[in-house]
């Protein structure tokens, strides 16, 4: 694991170079993480930093995590979240903007939750054809899954068969999407390419090993 910071999806937008060539890419608000605690081999086992993300009223925070920031100096927070490095160059209170991070062109892993389908059949799931054929005595089969056991062995439907299910609303991690631009004024980066979840959605970058 390695350094990074905590981020929100806004939207999807276009960057020309100079010979014209389009690409597309996500724009990320990267308003400077503050940190809020520091992890060390002595006390808690490992060595990392913990970053906070978004602001938190105090009403809905809870008196545990309210002693929590106090400690640290800062103000509740909504989102936590730890790296597992560069946490000997860091205090508690400070702050941590992606330019103090990364750098343009370089490559870096989004990590985020996709976006809910909720139950779905296996064309949408797993990219199933369906049932060609509609006129040959298919009238219902089209997006049917087809058979999905043997018969007297194994008699039982095999794990991992490809089947229907809840869809997204997993955590995915998108690796190698390329630094396009960082507006450090306006805390915003450019990644080339597509990031996981929804807009306003919770992301992690990740500065590669």
């Amino acid at each position: 694991m390695s350094i990074g910071i905590l981020g929100k999806k806004l939207g999807m937008t276009s960057v020309f170079d100079d010979d014209g060539s389009q690409y597309p890419c996500t724009v990320i608000d990267v308003t400077p993480n503050v940190v809020t605690q520091i992890r060390t081999v002595e006390k808690d086992g490992y060595s990392a930093v913990q970053l906070s993300y978004g602001d938190r009223k105090d009403k809905h925070t809870t008196k545990p995590m309210k002693g929590h920031f106090e400690a640290a100096g800062t103000a509740p927070r909504r989102f936590l979240t730890e790296f597992q490095s560069h946490s000997e160059e860091l205090s508690p209170a400070d702050e941590v903007s992606a330019a103090d991070i990364f750098v343009e062109g370089e490559l870096i892993d989004v990590s985020g939750t996709s976006k809910g389908k909720g139950f779905q059949g296996v064309v949408k799931r797993h990219g199933f054809a369906g049932v060609g054929g509609a006129t040959h005595g298919q009238h219902n089969r089209q997006r049917a899954p087809g058979s999905i056991g043997a018969s007297s062995w194994p008699s039982r439907v095999v794990k991992g068969m490809r089947m229907g299910g809840r869809m997204g609303n997993d955590r995915v991690t998108v690796k190698n999407l390329r630094v396009i631009k960082i507006l450090a004024d306006q805390n915003l980066i450019l990644v080339s390419g597509a990031v996981p979840g929804p807009t306003n959605g919770l992301v992690e970058l990740r500065k590669k090993k």
